[in-house]
């Protein structure tokens, strides 16, 4: 297969194998290897497979690179003529994986 849609973290990420992607923060070491079931379509010479809603017997395997936090995110918050504003920074937690290998059924 040339690419498969994942889920993970309640977003959808279209991988190819050796790529490397920035994912919600999952519960692994550096190191460890990570299998995602839940594939909604893969797509390679044969065609495009689309599951309903995921495609059966299909995984996804990957690497994990690092556990890090993305960018910081600033919220400003001003009420006008009232003299009141409030900043707050946020950084995500995320995961850096490498896919290693998509698994057709």
């Amino acid at each position: 297969m040339n690419f498969a849609v994942i889920r993970t973290g309640g977003k959808q990420y279209r991988v190819t194998p050796n790529a490397v992607l920035r994912v919600e923060k999952l519960e692994a070491e550096p190191g460890a290897t990570v299998t995602f079931h839940d594939v909604l379509a893969m797509g390679g010479e044969a065609g495009l497979t689309i599951g309903a809603p995921t495609v059966a017997g299909a995984s996804v395997t990957a690497t994990v690179l690092e556990q890090t936090r993305g960018d910081k995110i600033l919220i400003l918050k001003k009420r006008r003529r009232k003299n009141s504003r409030r900043k707050k920074g946020h950084r995500q937690q995320e995961t850096v994986l490498r896919i290693a290998a998509i698994a057709a059924a």
